[in-house]
C-alpha cells in the first residue's frame, strides 16, 4: 500500500523570519492521522530569512538530522560543537540526557532552505553525541545513498533509532530500484524537482508512506533530490 502525503496538505507555520511546512504535528499543528511513521516523529521543511534563526532552546532523546538544501545553517550547542552546515553536509545531533543548540542563517543576505528531520530512539538516557559528514553530489546520482544509520555501514553518521535514511538525485533516464524486506516500512520525501515513485508522480514537498510493497522505484526525474527512510 502506497499512502501519498501532498506538499500542501502539510502544516504550514509562518513567522516572517520563519516559513516552516510540517509534514507530521509539530508546535501548534497536530493531526492525529499524521503523528509519526514508526520511528520518523519530524520533517519540518523550514526557510529562515538572512541573519535570523532559532535561538538557543532545548532537546532530549531525540536523534536530530539536518538537511541543508540551499544555503548555510550555522549551528552551535551546549555540548561545544559549532559549525555551519552547507548543502552535501549531514547533521546528526543525538540529544540523549538533554542538550541546548542554536541554529542560525549563516547568511546576511541569502534565505537559508533545509530539512530538520527528528526519529525517536530506539534508546534512551544516552550521553548527547554530534557528528557531521559530507556527501557530494556524485555519491547521490542516480542511485540510493545511505547517509545516516544505526551502525554507520557506508560511512553514514549514526542514528540511535531502528532508521536508515538514503538520499538520491534522480534526473531523465536515471532508475533506481530497490527491493524490501517484509518487515520495512518505507517513507519517501521529495526535497527538488519530482520524480515517480512506484509509478505514482511525486512533487518538491510530496512524500508517500510505502507498507507491505516489495520495492521503491525511482525513475522519470526531473531535477529531483529525494529522501527514503526505511523503517522497523
Amino acid at each position: 500500500m502506497i499512502e501519498l502525503r501532498r506538499a500542501e496538505d502539510r502544516g504550514h507555520a509562518e513567522h516572517g523570519w520563519l516559513d516552516s511546512w510540517h509534514s507530521f504535528s509539530f508546535a501548534d499543528y497536530h493531526d492525529p492521522k499524521h503523528t509519526q511513521f514508526r520511528a520518523l516523529r519530524v520533517i519540518n521543511e523550514d526557510r529562515v530569512q538572512p541573519g535570523q534563526g532559532f535561538g538557543a532552546h532545548s532537546h532530549r532523546d531525540m536523534e536530530i538530522i539536518s538537511y541543508v538544501l540551499e544555503g548555510a545553517l550555522a549551528h552551535k550547542d551546549s555540548i561545544g560543537n559549532g559549525s555551519v552546515i552547507r548543502p552535501g553536509s549531514v547533521q546528526r545531533m543525538s540529544a540523549g540526557t538533554g542538550v541546548q543548540h542554536s541554529e542560525f542563517n549563516a547568511s546576511p543576505t541569502e534565505p537559508v532552505h533545509f530539512l530538520q528531520i527528528w526519529f525517536l530512539p530506539n534508546v534512551i538516557g544516552i550521553t548527547p553525541g554530534y557528528e557531521e559528514k559530507y556527501f557530494d553530489a556524485g555519491e547521490k546520482r542516480g542511485k540510493l545513498r545511505l547517509i545516516a544509520s544505526p551502525d554507520g555501514a557506508d560511512g553514514s553518521v549514526i542514528i540511535h533509532a531502528d532508521a536508515r535514511m538514503f538520499a538520491a538525485l534522480v534526473d531523465m533516464d536515471e532508475k533506481i530500484e530497490r527491493a524490501l524486506a517484509e518487515d520495512r516500512f518505507v517513507y519517501v520525501h521529495v526535497a527538488h524537482g519530482s520524480v515517480s515513485l512506484n509509478g505514482k508522480r511525486l512533487q518538491a514537498g510530496d512524500a508517500a508512506s510505502l507498507t507491505g510493497e516489495s520495492r521503491v522505484i525511482l525513475d522519470e526525474g526531473e531535477k529531483a533530490e529525494v529522501l527514503v527512510f526505511e523503517l522497523g
